[in-house]
């Protein structure tokens, strides 16, 4: 991604979903006026999601998303819908495509039924029409011919009306003044991208610049030096979560400490659940499963955070046989019974809903749900001192028995 794009996090997704033949690779090719999708009469042509970041008027900047075939048949058809399953989930908006000819089939009313589930905001769109149909379009659809281009533009106008009105949420900017200086500690190892900050830093140093605040940016092996300086004040400091013990230790108890984890959580709407969740750390007991989930995929270093570095910290502090899966990507499972703690990354590369639509999950099933912020910074005592900027979540805190005294230490 460059640095002048909009993540893909920030961007609505759009998914368009329906039965093989529907038309849905013609139709994404028309609504972006690229050949995104390869479009056969060959039965399920498209074998695996197809996704495109794009900037489409008057949408803005969006996610397209091609989906095979829902009503796919065989073992390697079930897969598929595994996958599209798991594609809705991350859709902001859903595209149902049925062949106007053909009407709706069973699968699309199945497809209907798990997307109004969902409550996500939904266009049926009624395709060929340039071929002619007898069949009546359902209350409300959209006709279209992805052949001939009819009903395409009205189409993106009614797309464009189904995008959520999205408040202006900040990442950290509301928690400081314009002028403040803030320090933000970005540890330089063999886990940090190379030639760049990952995302969460790059959106909050932006964040805070709009707002006319100062930010600092310092590994944690300068950050004492920087602090010992004449005049460095600063009235926040933002750690990566790995870096927390040695951030706790250094930065004095009355300037505010926090991490870009934790702010990652406030800013996709889940910091309250993870908070809620992080209790369930002293009821693990020996051969109890914990599912630590990632929304992104990348190459794993020796020492990486989700599966070395977490899972080591959790086992010494509790101090139990604990049993360690890890999920990434789009890959998250529809059964989380079997688990007694999700951890989940900051979610930077998922989009609210998809975050939520995890979380949910996990809540509905009954099983806490928290995030890397939060667990390592009650991992190494710094979760108290943390939430002291959000008051309400705080108050939260010092209400849970988290019987946080007694496990920090055994860390």
């Amino acid at each position: 991604m460059g640095l002048n794009e909009t993540p893909s996090g920030e961007r609505t997704h759009i998914g368009f979903f329906g039965s093989r033949n529907a038309g849905k690779s013609s139709l994404v090719n028309a609504v972006t006026g690229q050949e995104l999708a390869v479009v056969s009469d060959v039965l399920g042509t498209t074998t695996d999601p197809v996704k495109k970041a794009m900037e489409l008027l008057p949408l803005g900047p969006v996610v397209i998303i091609d989906t095979p075939g829902f009503d796919d048949e065989g073992a390697l058809g079930l897969k598929r819908v595994q996958k599209t399953n798991e594609i809705l989930r991350t859709c902001d908006i859903a595209v149902l495509v049925a062949d106007s000819i053909r009407g709706m089939s069973e699968a699309d009313n199945e497809l209907l039924e798990l997307i109004r589930n969902r409550n996500i905001p939904y266009l049926i769109v009624w395709n060929k029409t340039d071929l002619g149909s007898e069949l009546t379009a359902p209350e409300g659809a959209a006709l279209v011919s992805s052949l001939t281009g009819e009903g395409i533009h009205e189409l993106k106008e009614r797309l464009s009306k189904l995008i959520p009105d999205k408040k202006e949420k900040q990442l950290a900017s509301d928690l400081v003044k314009p002028g403040d200086l803030c320090v933000l500690v970005c540890p330089i190892d063999e886990s940090a991208p190379k030639g760049r900050l990952i995302l969460p830093q790059q959106q909050t140093i932006r964040d805070l610049m709009d707002h006319g605040a100062i930010p600092i940016v310092v590994r944690d092996t300068e950050l004492e030096q920087l602090l010992s300086k004449e005049g460095i004040k600063p009235s926040i400091v933002i750690t990566d979560s790995q870096a927390f013990k040695a951030v706790n230790a250094i930065v004095a108890d009355e300037i505010a400490l926090t991490s870009f984890s934790i702010l990652m959580a406030r800013y996709k709407g889940y910091l309250e659940t993870a908070v809620r969740g992080i209790s369930a750390v002293k009821d693990l007991k020996d051969g109890d499963r914990v599912l630590l989930a990632e929304g992104c995929t990348h190459h794993r270093q020796c020492n990486d955070i989700g599966t070395v570095k977490i899972p080591r910290w959790l086992k010494a502090y509790t101090g139990k046989d604990l049993i360690i899966e890890t999920c990434s990507g789009n890959e998250f499972p529809d059964d989380l019974t079997a688990y007694k703690l999700v951890i989940h990354c900051g979610g930077c590369m998922l989009t609210e809903t998809a975050v939520t639509a995890r979380m949910e999950e996990a809540v509905s099933q009954n099983v806490p749900f928290t995030n890397y912020g939060i667990a390592i910074a009650f991992i190494t005592g710094a979760l108290e001192r943390s939430l002291r900027l959000f008051p309400d979540l705080h108050k939260l805190l010092e209400s849970m028995d988290t019987t946080q005294s007694t496990l920090e230490g055994r860390g």
